[in-house]
């Protein structure tokens, strides 16, 4: 029994750290180099890119065996397609500034390489609570790494996080922080980083 608990709690821990969707494996980097310049604006996109993960890994992974496997990416196309546009539908309800901060990219869930192949990888071949737990693990990675982003972004950039404040009138802001160079340079010293604890851990 230990070992299928450790086993389990593995499948949601590994999209944490060891198989991070951004920082491991690099995936899902098109909202997160572009949407990041605000930590609000990378809570928004992760809470609707794990909504979709989680729904579509739970809807495949139970009916994966339906599925012809001919026809597979393009039924998960549609079922991911399916929570996507709802995701969108919901904040531009709901929440229509944010909606319009991000623009095109809550559409773009659609494509996004983290979720594709988190069915096709993982859903695909497991069951629905392992693919629930898989899926989870892989939202709480990417939420982690885009809060992180977006924070640091939106403080060197703007003196603020979530909108509030903390830098006084003495702070200058770094514009470029704000703009694509400063999405690349942040994510790339945050991936850098990892790989030195990694390298460390190895050792």
């Amino acid at each position: 029994m230990p070992k299928r608990v450790n086993k389990l709690s593995y499948e949601f821990l590994k999209g944490i750290w060891d198989e991070n969707p951004v920082l491991i494996s690099l995936l899902g980097l098109c909202p997160t180099l572009a949407v990041t310049n605000s930590a609000i604006n990378g809570l928004a996109i992760s809470l609707a890119t794990g909504f979709v993960l989680i729904c579509s890994s739970l809807l495949i992974s139970s009916v994966r065996k339906l599925i012809p496997k001919q026809v597979r990416i393009a039924c998960y196309i549609v079922i991911i397609a399916t929570f996507v546009t709802i995701a969108d539908r919901y904040l531009a309800a709901f929440h229509p500034s944010i909606s319009k901060d991000l623009g095109p990219y809550v559409p773009l869930i659609v494509v996004n390489c983290v979720i594709l192949g988190r069915q096709e990888a993982f859903s695909a071949k497991n069951n629905p609570w392992r693919s629930t737990l898989d899926s989870s693990g892989m939202f709480v990675g990417f939420l982690l790494v885009l809060l992180v982003l977006g924070s640091i972004r939106e403080i060197l950039g703007s003196g603020s996080v979530f909108n509030f404040q903390i830098m006084g009138d003495w702070f200058i802001p770094w514009m470029v922080m704000i703009l694509p160079p400063g999405a690349f340079f942040t994510l790339g010293i945050l991936i850098a980083l990892v790989n030195l604890i990694n390298q460390k851990r190895a050792k």
